[in-house]
């Protein structure tokens, strides 16, 4: 796993090709990042399933609840196959996008 920390968000990229190893490294990580918006980037080489994807959504909630983004980076699945509040977008300029959009919802008071 690969941190990289930016303006306004840490960006997490897997190395790693199974799944549960990198899930189980960002559940340690995680830890370290809870007042800053996370963004995932999976490498093309991991094999992920629907199931998988929603093992993040309880860690999307929390986030949202505690006034920061997450935001999953695929391009290879069906966004309409998750539920709304699990940001997955293709690319990173709209994960940036997003962190950005609820950033001002959060200043609105949404």
């Amino acid at each position: 796993m690969q941190i990289e920390k930016r303006d306004n968000y840490t960006l997490i990229l897997s190395e790693t090709s199974s799944f549960t190893e990198f899930y189980n490294s960002f559940l340690i990580e995680e830890k370290k990042y809870i007042d800053n918006n996370i963004v995932i980037q999976f490498s093309d080489n991991i094999n992920i399933t629907t199931e998988d994807y929603l093992l993040f959504l309880n860690i999307s909630v929390t986030k949202k609840q505690n006034g920061t983004s997450f935001v999953i980076i695929s391009s290879d699945i069906d966004i309409d196959d998750f539920p709304e509040n699990l940001n997955i977008v293709p690319t990173l300029q709209e994960a940036e996008d997003v962190i950005e959009m609820e950033d001002i919802e959060r200043d609105l008071g949404f």
